[in-house]
């Protein structure tokens, strides 16, 4: 069933449709009043997009199509950190977790897409990886409360949160840095539309390095319930449809092994998300 959107390029041309995840139907030429998904998502015409989906015939293979982060121009893009307990406890300072979440920005350009590498940078071999639930925002707000937060959801995806470890040191208390190589985090494979407070409320979290499991968790067991992230955050930022949470990752990244494992050239990075699907990414040295 057309029930999921994907964004990606023909010839340099972006394009999104809805796809099975076998194939694709090209749905921004039979709607071109919608340039891109953050389009579609402000005139909440998702379900009109995939009652048409279901009356046209397949464009192109899934898997020989080369996709681009699921909304590939999002307004903003914040990241929650330290979400779980176990991550709280990898500090090893001592510190119970805060009253309020510790919140950062990323820029799409840090981003790739499903199946394409992620670049480990020249300034650093300290590539690691953090599987976590992305949500899209779909209707916009401010000061929007907890019991209505989740209506304010249009869709989830899978993100790899790629952080170079010791760019997020550079300065006294801020990650901008670490969080921002071009191309060392992703996200994908495609949007699922949000139905089910069960999505986002209990939703498990698997990320593979080479077939190992590395990291696993709920999202029942966040810190920060994404209820609360919404509310949070739509305090002092109006949400737009298109913007981009990305909730909190959990224990078990690479640079909290003894000793770290840093992700190397020829690595697979597989992270499954239930209800979701799975993201896959290999490693690639900068060019």
């Amino acid at each position: 069933m057309m029930d999921k959107f994907v964004s990606y390029t023909i010839d340099g041309i972006p394009m999104w449709g809805a796809t099975d995840g076998q194939n694709i139907i090209d749905l921004s030429l039979q709607m071109a009043q919608f340039g891109t998904l953050v389009d579609l998502f402000h005139a909440n015409a998702e379900i009109q997009a995939l009652e048409l989906a279901q009356n046209l015939e397949p464009s192109r293979d899934f898997a020989e199509t080369k996709l681009s982060i699921p909304v590939p121009h999002p307004g903003k893009i914040i990241c929650v950190g330290v979400n779980f307990p176990a991550r709280n406890e990898e500090y090893k300072d001592g510190q119970d977790a805060p009253p309020n979440m510790s919140l950062f920005v990323r820029f799409a350009s840090s981003f790739t897409g499903h199946n394409l590498p992620l670049i480990r940078p020249k300034a650093s071999h300290q590539l690691d990886y953090e599987g976590e639930i992305a949500i899209v925002i779909g209707k916009g707000g401010r000061h929007i409360s907890q019991a209505d937060s989740l209506h304010h959801i249009a869709a989830l995806t899978i993100c790899n949160e790629g952080t170079i470890r010791d760019w997020v040191r550079h300065a006294k208390f801020n990650v901008t840095q670490g969080k921002n190589f071009d191309q060392t985090g992703s996200m994908g494979p495609w949007l699922v539309p949000y139905c089910d407070p069960q999505q986002v409320e209990n939703a498990e979290i698997i990320t593979r390095v080479n077939g190992e499991v590395r990291q696993q968790d709920n999202t029942s067991r966040m810190l920060y319930p994404i209820r609360k992230q919404i509310e949070y955050i739509s305090t002092f930022t109006t949400l737009e449809p298109g913007d981009i949470i990305v909730t909190g990752t959990p224990t078990g990244a690479g640079a909290r092994l003894d000793p770290p494992q840093y992700l190397k050239p020829g690595d697979k990075v597989e992270i499954e998300v239930s209800g979701i699907g799975t993201l896959i990414n290999t490693i690639e040295d900068e060019k």
